[in-house]
């Protein structure tokens, strides 16, 4: 009788290890992922050598809400208000002063990047949405566009940028795994890295006769947008390659792309025009060893994403934002190591001598005092 039991425990045994090696091998996943060569990540070294003047921020409340994804400010009677979009679809509208907020809006989807117009509307890129107009008094909700004049849908507005002339270009961040169909931006972000289809693409609405045209594409889950001087070309966070890539739109190199900042040590986020030439960026998380490590193994990149959630690459909390100028010198970079302040977006630079700092997790909103940094 024991020696019956123990062949059927050892039957059962291997008939789990067949089943468990089946599954890692066979199951389907939502991925097709694509080889690529990612650059040797020489971590936090030479100029981007820890420190930590992230550190100890001060906060401003926004009540229940959480993930304050990207910051835009205005002047309303003579004082700053700060506008800022969260991971609920609310925009809150918070007076720093005596550090009260209010909601202004909800967009009924995820509102990300935001910027106010020329007219004083909010607009609003949404991951579910689209294109969003947000009347800069009502906060009334109007779509701009949530598809290109080809007909293909947008699945997962990301970050955009105003034109002097009134276009507006913003990031589709991945035309395949969008972010409402993934059940979170989070959950489409690492669904498109962990494939690297490069499925991304940078847009532009025109408001002048509603048209949403591609300026580029193919792109490893482009990010953050922000217009160049003069608007002759925009710079964009591309997140599944750590780079910053120009796009020029005037002049002779018109249509034409270059990187200008390489091999970053974590994954760009949002990118923000600041004073004075400066533009913010905002490195979510440091890079993950074990991701760099599949990039020329997709085969195995479909085995880890049969694996429990827990298991797969995921952001770490580590603060870092930096500022650089639009050929790419870097001009200041603030980090905290410790991540107290988590997934950090980017960071927006008010005209009242703070920068505000976005976070797809935070619970405040963090700002620094930069009225008397030295940029150079």
């Amino acid at each position: 009788m024991g020696e019956i039991m123990v062949k059927n425990i050892a039957s059962l045994l291997i008939l789990g290890v067949v089943a468990a090696v089946a599954y890692l091998m066979l199951w389907p996943v939502p991925i097709a992922p694509v080889a690529w060569d990612a650059p040797k990540n020489y971590g936090y070294t030479d100029q981007y050598a820890p420190n930590m003047a992230l550190a100890n921020l001060k906060t401003l409340s926004i009540g229940d809400q959480h993930g304050p994804e990207d910051v835009d400010g205005r002047l309303e009677n003579g004082q700053w208000m700060i506008y800022a979009s969260t991971q609920a679809g609310y925009i809150l509208k918070i007076n720093p002063r005596d550090n009260t907020h209010s909601i202004f809006s909800h967009t009924g989807g995820v509102a990300l990047g935001l910027q106010f117009d020329a007219t004083g509307n909010l607009i609003v890129a949404d991951a579910h949405k689209g294109l969003l107009s947000l009347d800069g008094t009502t906060g009334e909700v109007t779509v701009l566009t949530d598809t290109t004049d080809d007909g293909s849908p947008i699945l997962y507005a990301d970050e955009l940028d105003i034109a002097e002339d009134g276009k507006i270009y913003f990031s589709d961040a991945s035309t395949k795994f969008g972010a409402k169909a993934a059940g979170s931006t989070m959950a489409g972000s690492l669904l498109e890295l962990m494939e690297h289809g490069s499925t991304g693409r940078v847009l532009v609405y025109d408001p002048a006769d509603g048209s949403t045209k591609i300026v580029a594409e193919h792109m490893s889950f482009p990010n953050g947008i922000a217009m160049c001087p003069d608007d002759t070309c925009i710079l964009v966070a591309e997140t599944g390659t750590y780079s910053i890539k120009r796009i020029w739109l005037k002049g002779i190199r018109a249509g034409t792309t270059e990187t200008i900042v390489e091999n970053l040590p974590g994954f760009p986020d949002n990118l923000n025009r600041g004073q004075d030439g400066r533009y913010w960026i905002g490195l979510t998380s440091p890079r993950s060893e074990a991701l760099d490590k599949l990039a020329g193994k997709p085969f195995l990149r479909k085995i880890v994403q049969r694996l429990p959630a827990s298991m797969r690459p995921k952001g770490q909390n580590y603060g870092f934002i930096l500022a650089i100028d639009y050929n790419g010198k870097l001009l200041a970079q603030y980090q905290d190591p410790s991540g107290s302040y988590p997934l950090t977006t980017g960071a927006s630079e008010i005209g009242d001598g703070w920068l505000y700092i976005g976070s797809l997790g935070a619970t405040e909103l963090g700002r620094k005092d930069i009225s008397r940094e030295s940029f150079k």
